[in-house]
């Protein structure tokens, strides 16, 4: 393992003067402390990533391949962990947002997102396909609906959870009830297509949809899968599906993201990096730095708080 990780940073830091030295947020990743006295609510303890992930570890793996700053992705439910991961990122200047865990449509919602927002770094919230949660059911209710809309009143956005077909169109319904709200698709080369060509036809036609909505971004994120028992790490596996996001959303609208530590189940970091600049240096130069900074300036509003981070 220490082999091919040694040869996959190599072949990743060749790509990166290949790209001309372009910083990088890398706009999902995952911060947790097994060693709480509290515990964590995931991963579980039989996970092979049940191991503690803060930004100094991060900054190992990721600050070679030039990035430069992160966007943290709620991986609790807990209300106190929002606070717990402000106070994380305070600490390293490396976290340049996160987005949080809170339930719109209970009665603590606007109270806890108010308490929240004073802290620049909290750029939103998380809701989807986690935590037992169904956004398509909770969007037929008007309390749900009406706690989103605090979110653009807020300058704030909602970043979605592990992608379907059935999530897929709540977000369509989403975007129609609350056209303002900024949204961003997080995992959307993980999103298999149906089988059956009829639901296909409306996964691809809602795609397109959003695909025409411009506070709709997405990320290449959760990019290596497993096929046939083993994770192919070369590009032209992934190339389809990659293609497809790009005609559907443009250079405007993507955003590269790791998935960090999640993404360790199946590749190393320099191996998911390596995937993602493979695809990305077919492109032109300024739709490179769109995918790797500027487009997450544009979604998140994230907060610059060291020299190396870039600046529109």
């Amino acid at each position: 393992m220490k082999r091919r990780e040694f040869l996959t940073t190599v072949v990743a830091g060749t790509l990166a003067a290949a790209a001309k030295n372009i910083p990088v947020i890398d706009s999902h990743i995952h911060l947790f402390d097994v060693s709480r006295m509290q515990g964590v609510p995931w991963p579980p303890k039989d996970s092979p990533i049940y191991r503690t992930a803060l930004p100094d570890r991060l900054r190992k793996l990721a600050v070679p391949h030039g990035v430069v700053g992160a966007i943290e992705i709620e991986c609790s439910p807990w209300f106190a962990d929002n606070q717990w991961v402000l106070d994380v990122a305070h600490k390293d200047a490396i976290i340049v947002g996160t987005i949080g865990d809170l339930e719109p449509g209970t009665a603590s919602f606007a109270k806890q997102l108010e308490t929240l927002h004073k802290n620049p770094l909290f750029r939103g919230i998380r809701y989807g396909n986690i935590w037992d949660r169904d956004l398509g059911k909770k969007l037929a209710d008007p309390s749900f609906v009406n706690d989103l809309k605090l979110l653009p009143e807020a300058g704030l956005v909602l970043d979605t959870a592990n992608p379907d077909p059935a999530l897929i169109h709540s977000v369509v319904h989403l975007t129609d009830q609350v056209p303002n709200l900024t949204v961003i698709v997080d995992h959307l080369p993980e999103l298999t297509p149906p089988a059956d060509p009829i639901a296909r036809k409306k996964c691809d036609a809602d795609l397109q949809l959003l695909g025409q909505r411009k506070q709709v971004f997405t990320k290449l994120s959760g990019i290596v899968r497993v096929d046939k028992g083993h994770v192919p790490l070369d590009l032209p596996f992934y190339r389809d599906r990659l293609d497809h996001i790009w005609g559907t959303f443009g250079a405007d609208r993507i955003l590269f993201g790791s998935d960090w530590p999640n993404s360790d189940q199946w590749a190393t970091y320099p191996e998911v990096f390596k995937l993602a600049q493979e695809f990305i240096l077919s492109k032109d130069a300024a739709s490179q730095e769109k995918f790797y900074w500027k487009n997450s300036v544009r979604a998140y509003s994230w907060v610059k708080r060291d020299p190396s981070q870039p600046s529109v």
